[in-house]
């Protein structure tokens, strides 16, 4: 009887903190994706990434909440289809993970590419032939 009673409890504890996981996870990709129209309207260079870094949160809270189900459920089908949205949960996960690292090497390079652009457009001509002659200079040796 008092085993009965704390499975009921833990189950019903484990039904909210499942639905609570998947609303957070619901509501922070909602919130990721009116944030990354807004930045795709206003022309942002980092719409990609904080999108993705969105979608990336909120999908770890899904993912939480299938891990979650686990623990309440009663046959062997349940737990492979369980392990089965856990494992596919967690290839997208690492799919956007590496499309964040990706996109923000590219920006970081864009970035280094037009700081040394606007540096040689404020270098005086006669820098700017040093800078050449010692690369003349340095390609011979």
């Amino acid at each position: 009887m008092v085993m009965e009673t704390l499975e009921m409890i833990l189950h019903g504890f484990i039904r909210l903190a499942m639905m609570l996981f998947e609303y957070i996870g619901v509501g922070v990709i909602t919130a990721s994706g009116i944030q990354g129209i807004i930045n795709y309207v206003r022309h942002r260079s980092d719409t990609k990434i904080v999108l993705a870094k969105g979608l990336a949160m909120g999908l770890e809270f899904k993912l939480g909440s299938e891990i979650l189900r686990t623990v309440v459920v009663r046959n062997l089908e349940e737990i492979y289809i369980v392990a089965g949205i856990v494992i596919l949960r967690a290839i997208l996960a690492v799919l956007i993970h590496w499309e964040i690292v990706t996109e923000e090497k590219e920006m970081r390079l864009q970035q280094h590419i037009a700081r040394e652009q606007a540096a040689d457009a404020q270098d005086a001509p006669e820098e700017k032939a040093r800078r050449v002659r010692t690369a003349q200079e340095t390609e011979k040796e």
